[in-house]
């Protein structure tokens, strides 16, 4: 599984649309075999690198300050997802994929940045989430 770095590469994931969500999370995926060439290549620099290698699972992780506002919960989220989507690696079809969380988690119910109890939440819902998104074709 190849890791989204740059920002035209989660720009054009998150163009392709929501395939799955959760109350906390959703899942963006754009299909790189349908996907027209301008999608997939970058439209300024000489070069015109493509974005992504054809007929490879590409995932990227959101997970702003405004919904995790403290960086060890955004760390310890991400690192749930990446652990998560390897996986759900062989279920996904080839194209690039974005989870974006899309709203906070209660610090009130969950008060420790890194309890296990939050874990097992996000644990969860992601499983949830990339179990919608392999049964999607």
């Amino acid at each position: 599984m190849q890791r989204l770095k740059t920002r035209p590469q989660f720009q054009a994931a998150l163009a392709g649309g929501t395939v799955a969500r959760t109350p906390h999370f959703a899942l963006h995926r754009l299909s790189l075999s349908e996907s027209d060439p301008s999608a997939v290549s970058l439209s300024a620099g000489a070069a015109h690198a493509p974005l992504f290698q054809p007929h490879a699972v590409w995932l990227g992780a959101m997970v702003p300050k405004r919904w995790a506002r403290r960086a060890v919960t955004r760390n310890a989220i991400k690192r749930q997802i990446y652990a998560i989507s390897e996986k759900f690696e062989v279920r996904l079809p080839s194209a690039a994929h974005v989870v974006r969380l899309r709203s906070g988690f209660d610090r009130q119910q969950f008060i420790s940045a890194t309890s296990t109890l939050l874990k097992q939440a996000v644990r969860l819902e992601l499983e949830q989430l990339f179990e919608r998104a392999a049964n999607k074709p």
